[in-house]
């Protein structure tokens, strides 16, 4: 049921889905095993002392409040709390180390904080004496803070018995106002970018951005009461915003929030979700995991895994599709998914899923087809913070593992003549808080959006490709296309590879920095007896690169198929001794490679890639998870490996 244009906030949509959706459940919580739910008049109440607490605690319109923690529901609360008060709520990467707080706690000018745990109190207290404006920091898990000093420090459950106290006098009548007088064009959140450039920006997003691109996703999908999804993403990021507060505010369906990080998958199928959203390492990850996996099994079980995956590979995107598929294969495909896909999908998590996108960089499009081929409808979207997430997406019956989709309801695309993807919608942002110049640089005057992509429209089936960010695209010296990206994620489709870092723009060749994936590279180890006593061991173990030149060597023959990229064909490659981290400013707090800071901060192993020497020395300021720092150093090695000669120049040699 969409809403009507009265309900034009999240705090006027829950009044209504206290109404019309009463007893459904809205929030279900797993906590110390046991799963606890609260259905959409529960939670209106819960909302509503929330935000009569705050307002006695001094929270007005205008004011700016930071959430910092995991997906638990009385953050998701207070975030509606909030904008019942005509305040602004600001999201924090909970993963953020203290430094990175301070700066969007004081570029935000928050006044209150809303804390999951102990971890996130001693960081803002860490950086208290820098943050005048800060009056009040709220906790929701209370172990471990009974002894700490509460002149500012409060547990949420006292401040939501503030409110029933307000609320027992005048506080029904008076918050009711308070909502009526919210409107869709007011502030409803300001999400921090991931900073792959430099600082992070504040994006503003009105309600109406959010509202409007909520229901006419949730109309492209056909998404309503009865969807089920898993909150486990990081709430500061405009996916979970749009995916576990938006849509179900506006669809009503229930937000269920896993017991840890460790359980989503668990939990996803005890839930049995219905609609999921995962980045591409997501997916990434799980398939490496079940890689890994079987090569624990049992020689019977590794062939007939092995056996009914190459018949999915075959056939099972076009069972999918509905496409006409030979009876033969269509009864092995039912047997597959006796012995094989439905075990796979359950233990995914994935049994009900009947709707599952991924969006946030490209995903390798045999990862892509993997998914797909075993059963789950696994669709591509592409979007971005200043869009309030949707710019297109696939609509079913046209899924193309290399394109992200038609341009959703309501939205505009076109590609300039430089290439950049540029869109215009109702979910474009108001601007970038206290940045009207960076405004102005990403919005023209005509309301189109800048995305910095670099993309096309194919023409035959009028969906969107991206082929890079448009900054990153560039040329060697002969002339050849540099796409890092396309290249990145061709390496990254083998499980041994975590991360990929491509270089050669206005270079003689292409040289590559890899990070080997723990998981699936240690259980190879132990395998095939392999000692090592660290990551940086392992790294730089022989066998380890012997395994990963394979890799490379392999995108070298795919890259001699492609006329345009033949000659973009990696030369030298090195494994890096450490894991790229958001924590060291590597990756961003959404994965995503900041590579001209990689650049700078490897520059002697850069220089030795292009020198032909055939190792380097780099000692690197590492960041641990308790904010010490401390240096990493290694001899790191560096391979040369043999392009492949393309096809055309085998035809001239014959």
């Amino acid at each position: 049921m969409a809403p009507s244009t009265a309900e034009d906030t999240f705090p006027k949509l829950l009044i209504r889905n206290a109404q019309i959706f009463a007893q459904r459940p809205a929030y279900r919580h797993k906590d110390l095993g046991i799963w606890r739910a609260w259905t959409w008049s529960q939670v209106h109440e819960e909302v509503r002392a929330l935000a009569l607490g705050l307002s006695a605690l001094g929270l007005k319109r205008g004011d700016k409040l930071a959430i910092i923690g995991g997906n638990r529901p009385r953050l998701y609360w207070s975030m509606c709390a909030a904008q019942s008060l005509g305040a602004v709520p600001v999201p924090i990467y909970a993963d953020s180390v203290a430094e990175e707080m301070a700066f969007i706690l004081d570029h935000a000018e928050v006044t209150i904080a809303v804390v999951e745990d102990q971890e996130q109190v001693d960081k803002i207290l860490s950086i208290s004496d820098r943050l005048a404006r800060l009056s009040h920091v709220i906790y929701d898990e209370p172990r471990g803070l009974r002894n700490y000093d509460h002149t500012r420090l409060n547990w949420i459950d006292d401040v939501q018995k503030l409110g029933r106290e307000r609320l027992a006098a005048d506080g029904k009548q008076w918050w009711e106002a308070s909502v009526v007088q919210g409107k869709g064009s007011d502030l409803a959140v300001i999400l921090y970018t991931s900073g792959t450039t430099g600082q992070p920006k504040g994006v503003m997003l009105t309600f109406e951005n959010l509202i409007v691109s909520a229901v006419n996703a949730n109309r492209f999908d056909n998404l309503g009461p009865q969807e089920d999804v898993i909150a486990y993403l990081p709430l500061a990021w405009v996916g979970d915003h749009m995916f576990s507060y938006a849509q179900p505010f506006t669809a009503g369906f229930c937000v269920n929030c896993p017991e840890s990080p460790e359980t989503v998958a668990e939990n996803r199928r005890e839930i049995g979700a219905t609609y999921a959203f995962a980045p591409p390492r997501t997916y990434e990850n799980l398939l490496t995991l079940t890689m890994v996996r079987m090569e624990d099994a049992s020689r019977l079980k590794r062939a007939a895994f092995n056996y009914f995956i190459g018949l999915a590979r075959r056939w099972g995107e076009k069972i999918l599709n509905g496409e006409k598929v030979p009876l033969h294969a269509r009864l092995m495909y039912r047997l597959g998914d006796l012995l094989v896909y439905g075990p796979l999908r359950n233990r995914l998590g994935v049994s009900r899923v009947r709707l599952a996108y991924t969006a946030g960089e490209a995903i390798g499009p045999e990862i892509f087809r993997f998914w797909r081929s075993i059963g789950v409808n696994l669709k591509q979207l592409y979007g971005q913070t200043e869009a309030s997430v949707y710019v297109t997406a696939q609509p079913d019956g046209e899924i193309y593992a290399d394109t992200v989709g038609k341009p959703n309801i309501d939205v505009d695309v076109k590609v300039a003549e430089t290439g950049e993807v540029l869109f215009r919608s109702p979910g474009v942002f108001a601007g970038y808080y206290k940045e009207p110049e960076k405004t102005a640089e990403t919005k023209t005057p005509d309301g189109w959006v800048r995305t910095g992509d670099a993309g096309i429209i194919d023409a035959k089936t009028g969906h969107l490709k991206i082929i890079d960010r448009a900054k990153d695209v560039g040329r060697l010296n002969d002339g050849t296309l540099f796409a890092p990206k396309y290249l990145e994620n061709k390496l990254k489709f083998y499980p041994n590879i975590r991360e990929a870092v491509a270089f050669g723009d206005k270079r003689d060749f292409v040289c590559v920095i890899l990070n080997i994936d723990l998981t699936a590279v240690g259980s190879w180890a132990e395998r095939n007896n392999v000692v090592y006593g660290s990551y940086q061991e392992l790294a730089a173990h022989p066998l380890v690169y012997d395994m990963l030149a394979e890799h490379v060597a392999e995108v070298n023959r795919s890259l001699a198929q492609e006329p345009a990229m033949a000659g973009a064909q990696i030369r030298r490659f090195l494994i890096l001794h450490k894991e790229l981290d958001p924590d060291d400013g590597e990756i961003t707090r959404t994965q995503k490679v900041r590579r001209r800071f990689i650049a700078e901060r490897y520059a002697p192993l850069l220089t030795a890639l292009y020198s032909g020497a055939s190792e380097a020395d780099i000692a690197t300021e590492v960041t641990f998870e308790d904010g010490r720092k401390g240096v990493l150093s290694a001899r790191v090695k560096i391979r040369d490996v043999s392009p492949i000669p393309a096809p055309a120049v085998l035809d001239k040699a014959a």
